[in-house]
């Protein structure tokens, strides 16, 4: 297809007063026209107009271009301009001596156009030669005796400006009008795309090509051209191409300038310019050019006439980031690092700001002073608090090419690391696996265990296997411990608070199938456990305290040393990766170790508290191991990150959540000051799943939203995704949406997610998901897989999930009450084993539900437990089961049903949560009277509608609100008062708005205050 032809655009008040001077011309009136504006505003073609309409209005029209090839040519342009009219006379303008005052020409020109008007046209006088600058000068100054018009068209700032311009006396009484040509408007361009493709193009699509060309009608028209010979339309859904493509034809603008830019100096200061303009002075720039004897004014005259750059605050700065790089490419590759080492220098020794430094420093060359490393972990800083991670890892990148002691470059590839594993979880991977194989003495091999925390922390479980493969090879033998009485290790007094009874474990090992003494599934049971020497067993009484209990470390501890503290420590990291993915039958990969017979190590002790916990045996001990993994080792090596998450949720186990909490805050102050964004969002996740237990769904939704702002599902090692989404859907049920947690399981797995411990996590909460729906099938199949996949991981103490308590439920809705007998009473001796109140508590509620003997009794019982435990879902909905067995059991009335006062508040109804079922009745209970709220004998009423906590609530958004204090789900509020859960959602909105609190828990405090409870 031919290119396409635009036309003047935009250019009417330009070509009104050119068709004026020509006009008047005729007339036998002189003038000097100058038109001006940057590259591609059409200069040219006005005076090509020009000319063409001077000729046709009869008059002689002489013409010359000038060029940056023949700016040091003699007399270049008036040769072109006499040609026509005296040809011989144009070669001897270049072979003669300039006389002093000799004007070759001009006398001759001006008697010839005494009887003809005359239009002289001289593009470019940017680069015109001395002489004819000289020549046309002259010829300026005679235009009042002749009829002359003198037209002519520059680019920015002339190296040397003419004096026939605005402003001077030279013309005299000619006319003297200088036309400075703005870009397009967005009209202007809107046209250009109607007369480009004959139909007008979408809004945004104009809007996108203004802003790229800058309205510039030469980039305008190229950019168009080439687009519509890509068979491309104006439409938005092509914003895209036209970027990329304008781009190309910026570039290619930019080129040709830079060709026709032949000083020097000029392009010195251009290229230091394009490197550093943005942060240094331009008389700086002009200093990291070079000596030249080109002054300040000239260079600034010669790259605005070059068209590549522009004025900003008064200073030259190059156009954009496209002509930047095409001055650079020119360059050799050694010469531009050069450049950039050069001028980082110059800007760290006039102070400039450090971002700046460091943005130079990433394209220079090593520059071997301690500055630039400085300089550069600080813009690493400032990137990671601008959440410019990509930047970030490039600045820590390039400081790992300058020359380093062997501590500071280890310290550099593990922060690098750390952001990598967010960023590119494969290139962490490879730059630990070099820190871990630094076997070594030294440094590197300081912080091996530290560089494979991080790699399970992103999901690598071979690297602790291979690490500690390499710390057993190059570690000498570890001394023996230092054993008490019974000849478990001992435990170091300052990991122990003051006036507590000491008992010790000795290595224990998860159970590979079903642990001894509890019952599976299918309903075996195997050999009752092995007691644990130096343990009491779980029916004893407590442990005397005497001597014989207290085994003290030597004053040295084996973990002194730094190869065996870090064997340790690398022996529980592989421990923990073997739990989280068993790759037994990989070749490469060594069997997994026993624990170490010593807990002088907090990591020893984290991994211990939690493998132990999860086996359901000697609590206490656990609640002591898990606080000492928070305290320093004597040797002042760094605490690991994994051992300390396991340590807090061992802590969750023994109902020790708000010890936990304080321990997530300071793990998370931590890791936010080291900018490890991998352990932030695993603390989050850890937090939000403290939330959930405690019954706090909008805290949990918090958490897991912010850690996944710090590291996207879609960057989420597959091991961990089960627990991540586990822990989605619970926040969802618990906060009425169920809907969205329907999407979170059905959202396909990749494979190696079916491998990981915390798939168990994922089954559960499909089957809380199930209940949710009133499925019971699919719910106990989901609780018996989750079983299944816990025992298999050792996982018997049924404060890690309730699954055989859920499972029994919905048992006992399907008629199954022998299995539900079976695994209730399962449950409720491994609780009452471990001891904690809430699994105890959730066990005893969960055996009232699907038993009828002793009941009554049973649920007084759960209440009681509950009552010290933290989840107070589970504690809620106890008590609502205790209120309705009482009334059964009684035969009284103890719930009011609901009129149109609505006085007496329905029962709780807790959320659904990983510890609490979707409702307060089991699966298949009738629908009946719902009883009211006991709090001991004492049943708690809601206020009245007169009542001053209403005061400003509508009649509905009060009934909505007296079901909602006492804990019914917005399914369950809409199905009472026949409306939509939108409706529901919508009018509990309203009543936190007037009543200016922020959830349900601050509205049940205000009914209570209300009561006076």
């Amino acid at each position: 297809m031919p290119p396409i032809e635009l036309p003047l655009l935009e250019r009417d008040r330009e070509l009104a007063a050119l068709s004026a001077v020509i006009g008047e011309l005729g007339s036998g009136r002189p003038a000097v026209v100058t038109v001006t504006g940057e590259p591609g505003l059409g200069q040219n073609d006005l005076l090509r107009w020009a000319a063409a309409y001077a000729t046709d209005a009869g008059l002689r029209v002489l013409g010359a271009h000038a060029t940056p090839a023949e700016h040091e040519v003699r007399y270049g342009v008036v040769a072109q301009l006499l040609a026509e009219e005296n040809r011989a006379l144009a070669p001897r303008l270049f072979l003669t001596d300039e006389q002093p005052g000799g004007l070759p020409g001009l006398n001759g020109l001006l008697n010839a156009v005494r009887d003809r008007p005359t239009l002289l046209v001289v593009r470019d006088t940017q680069w015109l030669d001395p002489a004819s600058l000289r020549w046309l000068e002259a010829l300026a100054r005679r235009l009042p005796r002749a009829p002359v018009a003198l037209l002519t068209s520059t680019t920015g700032t002339a190296l040397t400006r003419p004096e026939w311009s605005v402003g001077t006396p030279l013309t005299g009484l000619a006319t003297t009008i200088e036309l400075a040509l703005p870009p397009l408007t967005s009209s202007g361009t809107a046209t250009a795309v109607l007369r480009a493709f004959g139909a007008p193009g979408d809004p945004a699509f104009t809007e996108a090509l203004a802003e790229a060309t800058r309205g510039i009608p030469a980039v305008v028209h190229d950019v168009l051209d080439r687009f519509a010979r890509a068979g491309h339309s104006p439409r938005a859904d092509r914003i895209d191409p036209l970027r990329a493509l304008t781009a190309e034809v910026v570039g290619d603008h930019a080129t040709r300038a830079l060709s026709d830019l032949r000083d020097p100096a000029a392009v010195d200061a251009l290229r230091a310019l394009a490197v550093c303009g943005d942060l240094l002075d331009f008389p700086l720039v002009c200093t990291l050019a070079g000596p030249h004897s080109v002054s300040e004014s000239r260079l600034r005259a010669a790259l605005a006439a070059s068209g590549l750059t522009t004025l900003r605050d008064g200073h030259p700065r190059v156009q954009d980031a496209v002509v930047r790089a095409r001055v650079l490419e020119e360059m050799p590759v050694a010469d531009r690092a050069e450049l950039y080492a050069r001028a980082a220098g110059l800007a760290q020794r006039v102070a400039a700001d450090d971002q700046g430094i460091a943005d130079l420093l990433l394209l220079a060359r090593p520059v071997g002073d301690p500055w630039a490393v400085d300089t550069l972990r600080r813009g690493f800083t400032s990137a990671l608090r601008g959440g410019r991670r990509d930047l970030a890892v490039a600045y820590l990148a390039r400081a790992l090419d300058e020359p380093l002691a062997a501590e500071d470059r280890a310290r550099i590839e593990f922060q690098l690391a750390s952001v990598e594993m967010v960023t590119a979880p494969a290139a962490a991977e490879r730059r630990l696996g070099g820190l871990i194989r630094a076997t070594r003495p030294g440094p590197g091999a300081g912080l091996r265990a530290r560089a494979t925390d991080l790699c399970l922390l992103g999901g690598d479980t071979r690297a602790a296997r291979h690490a500690l493969a390499g710390a057993i090879d190059s570690a000498p033998a570890a001394p023996e411990p230092r054993r008490g009485p019974t000849g478990a290790p001992a435990v170091p007094p300052e990991a122990e608070p003051p006036s507590t009874p000491r008992t010790h474990l000795v290595p224990h090992r998860p159970y590979a199938g079903t642990p001894p003494g509890a019952a599976g599934p299918d309903g075996r049971r195997s050999a009752a456990p092995p007691d644990l020497p130096g343990t009491p067993r779980a029916h004893d009484g407590p442990r005397s305290s005497g001597p014989e209990a207290v085994g003290r470390p030597d004053t040295a501890g084996p973990d002194e040393d730094p190869a065996v503290a870090e064997r340790h420590e690398l022996t529980v990291l592989c421990r923990v990766a073997s739990f989280l993915r068993h790759d037994d039958a990989d070749l490469d990969v060594l069997p997994v170790p026993a624990l170490p017979d010593a807990v002088h190590n907090p990591a020893v002790a984290g991994v211990w508290a939690w493998e132990h916990g999860v086996v359901g045996l000697h609590r206490e001990e656990v609640r002591r191991l898990a606080r000492s993994a928070f305290v320093p080792a004597a040797t002042g090596r760094p605490l690991l990150v994994v051992p300390r998450l396991l340590g807090c949720r061992a802590l969750l186990l023994t109902d020790d959540g708000d010890e936990a909490e304080n321990h997530l805050g300071a793990l998370l102050d931590e890791s936010h000051r080291e900018r490890a964004a991998i352990s932030v969002a695993h603390i989050l996740t850890v937090r939000a799943e403290l939330h959930i237990r405690h019954g706090r769904p909008d805290a949990a939704a918090r958490d897991l939203a912010a850690a996944q702002a710090e590291l996207p599902l879609d960057r989420l090692h597959p091991l961990f995704l089960p627990y991540w989404l586990a822990l989605s859907m619970i926040t969802d049920l618990q906060n009425g949406h169920t809907e969205r947690a329907r999407e979170t399981a059905a959202r396909p797995l990749p494979p190696l997610a079916h491998e990981s411990a915390t798939t168990a996590q994922l089954l559960f909460a499909r089957g809380v998901l199930a209940r949710t729906a009133d499925e019971p099938h699919q719910a106990r199949e989901h609780f018996r897989a989750c079983g299944r996949w816990l025992l298999r991981h050792g996982c018997v103490n049924p404060a890690v999930q309730p699954w055989r308590s859920l499972a029994a439920e919905a048992a006992h809705t399907l008629g199954d009450t022998e299995e539900a007998g079976r695994l209730v009473h399962e449950e409720v001796r491994l609780a009452r084993r471990w001891g904690a109140a809430a699994p105890l508590g959730r066990a005893q509620l969960s055996l009232a539900v699907v038993t009828e003997e002793n009941r009554v009794e049973n649920l007084r019982a759960a209440v009681a437990t509950l009552s010290a435990a933290p989840a107070r879902t589970a504690y809620t909905r106890a008590v609502i089961e205790l209120a309705a067995a009482e009334r059964e059991e009684n035969e009284r009335r103890t719930a009011v049903a609901l009129g149109p006062a609505a006085t007496v508040l329905p029962p709780v109804v807790p959320p659904p949560g990983p510890h609490v079922p979707s409702a307060a009745r089991p699966f298949g209970r009738p629908p009946g009277p719902r009883p009211a709220v006991l709090t001991g004998r004492r049943t708690v009423k809601a206020p009245g509608h007169d009542a001053a906590v209403w005061h400003g609530l509508t009649t509905v958004e009060r009934e909505t609100a007296a079901l909602a204090a006492q804990g019914l789900g917005n399914r369950e509020i809409a199905t009472e008062l026949a409306v939509t859960t939108r409706a529901v959602e919508l009018r509990l909105s309203g009543v936190y708005r007037k009543l200016r609190i922020r959830g349900r828990e601050e509205l049940r405090a205000l009914v209570q205050e209300a009561e006076g409870s």
